[in-house]
């Protein structure tokens, strides 16, 4: 058959084909509704979200268990146009739709918003109510929606006419250049962050030389994508948070996380930037906080001095769920106690010269979120970032890889100075001598120190915790509570930031 032959064949071929279809289709018939739908959900609740801020997207799904097609006269917002709920039906968006098909056994998804505008109410924290209704012939079903909205104190970088965010330098590169990104100095009037309603903060909020910014016990502080706050030479960051009565609440506690407040972000790594502390700044210090979320939780860009103020006090905290490294050291001088510093998608604790003591902290990386080249912990010696010292007394180091404390030493002109005292180390990823009392006393390696739940960051021991009753006890002395204010007695206390209780109930934590 030739070419020509061959085409007039198979359009013949399509005609027929086209003639059956046509005489085998079926016109959809749509009865009216008469109000049996059912649905996914009878309430949609949309997790808590800040005034302005959009939420995230919540699904509905309505089907038509009949045999038959049907069409829903209306699908509408209870407050009508006025609604601060955002609706999508069938990929189209709107707040209110006429006579929507629905076929006989089929369904079909709703998509629902909110942003609130707090301006509009005089309350500071209220539940937003509205409903989806779906009028039919002789009634109408509705789903309810139900959003907390939470005013907040929005802090951000102005505009310039041309729309580009004010800049502030907060680095330097390796080659000296200096590292800018959006950001803003907080003016005088802003230096107290109090726990009256939260803070959001957009961009990198610095604080001025010669100040300090302190930060109320129970504050809650929520940051934006690629936000922070930047510490600048001869300025303070003092974070006063205290022991909480409540350990769910926290009431007490304060909070530095991401501003998306849903429940499916509470575990997201890498939703904000994080602390950097410039290499001039001394006399930080921070008191029961907890940190979560970020990219690189605190960055300390030191100037070692062993006659100077420590860079950063830092106690009775938590830092987790980093995308990189939860508390990054250059050449700083540190004091640590009760400390958690959990799991990173990259090191929990990197150490690049300095000077530092650490008592009674843990420091533990079961990070399962993606493939980790880092170590729990990482102290680090070169001949520009020279580690004069780093003691470990009575802490945990400890992770779900067959080593977890890298110790490294690049330097010609001298020693990588550290100690560790009855501390439980993950074998060390390179060769020591453990019997050598001068770097390490009384030390327990790749014992089980058995916590709670590390994959969720609850380092609380249980009751085969090889950690138990082996802690130096006049170390313990020097710190005498643990990070949930429980006392330390003078005969057996245990390695860790906890203490571990014998009355503890797993499941109330």
């Amino acid at each position: 058959m030739n070419h020509s032959k061959r085409n007039k064949y198979f359009l013949f071929l399509l005609l027929i084909a086209c003639v059956l279809w046509t005489s085998c289709r079926k016109d959809f018939n749509y009865e009216t509704s008469t109000g049996n739908l059912s649905f996914s959900k009878d309430t949609v609740y949309l997790d808590t979200v800040f005034t302005t801020i959009g939420s995230s997207t919540y699904s509905l799904k309505v089907y038509n268990n009949n045999d038959t097609d049907i069409q829903i006269p209306s699908i509408t917002l209870k407050n009508g146009l006025s609604s601060k709920y955002q609706i999508n039906v069938d990929g189209q968006a709107g707040k209110e739709f006429f006579n929507t098909p629905l076929l006989a056994k089929d369904s079909l998804y709703i998509f629902i918003e909110t942003n609130f505008d707090i301006n509009t109410v005089s309350e500071t924290e209220f539940l937003y109510t509205d409903a989806i209704e779906f009028n039919h012939t002789n009634n109408t079903q509705s789903v309810s929606l139900v959003t907390l909205i939470k005013d907040a104190t929005f802090l951000y970088p102005k505009k310039s006419s041309t729309g580009f965010a004010e800049q502030i330098t907060i680095n330097q590169n390796k080659n000296g250049e200096e590292i800018e990104t959006a950001g803003f100095i907080l003016n005088d009037s802003l230096l107290n962050f109090t726990n009256k309603k939260p803070y959001v903060i957009y961009g990198y909020a610095a604080i001025p030389e010669n100040n300090t910014l302190n930060i109320d016990a129970g504050a809650r502080v929520y940051f934006h994508q690629n936000s922070g706050i930047y510490v600048q030479k001869n300025s303070s960051l003092n974070v006063n948070g205290e022991l909480s009565t409540d350990q769910n609440n926290l009431e007490n506690e304060i909070i530095f996380e991401g501003d998306r407040l849903e429940s499916s972000y509470d575990n997201v790594a890498g939703q904000w930037g994080g602390i950097i502390i410039n290499k001039e700044s001394n006399s930080n210090y921070i008191n029961h906080l907890t940190l979560k979320n970020a990219i690189t939780g605190i960055f300390i860009n030191g100037n070692t001095n062993l006659n100077s103020e420590s860079n950063l006090i830092i106690k009775n905290t938590q830092v987790y769920n980093s995308s990189n490294i939860n508390i990054w050291c250059n050449s700083s001088k540190v004091i640590g106690e009760n400390l958690v510093i959990g799991n990173a998608g990259n090191t929990s604790l990197y150490l690049n010269g300095g000077n530092y003591k650490f008592t009674h902290c843990t420091f533990s990386n079961y990070w399962n979120s993606s493939f980790r080249l880092g170590k729990t912990l990482h102290v680090n010696n070169t001949n520009e970032q020279i580690l004069v010292n780093a003691d470990f007394l009575n802490c945990i180091i400890d992770g779900n890889t067959s080593s977890e404390v890298l110790l490294s030493n690049s330097s010609s002109t001298s020693l990588l100075n550290f100690n560790f005292e009855n501390c439980i180390l993950k074998e060390l990823s390179t060769a020591y001598n453990y019997n050598d009392t001068n770097l390490f006393n009384s030390i327990f390696i790749n014992e089980n120190a058995s916590f709670i739940n590390p994959n969720g960051n609850n380092f609380k021991l249980q009751e085969d915790s090889f950690a138990i009753n082996k802690a130096n006890i006049s170390g313990s002395q020097t710190v005498p509570f643990d990070i949930l204010g429980n006392s330390r007695n003078k005969e057996n206390n245990d390695i860790g930031a906890y203490q571990f209780i014998y009355n503890f109930k797993v499941k109330n934590n």
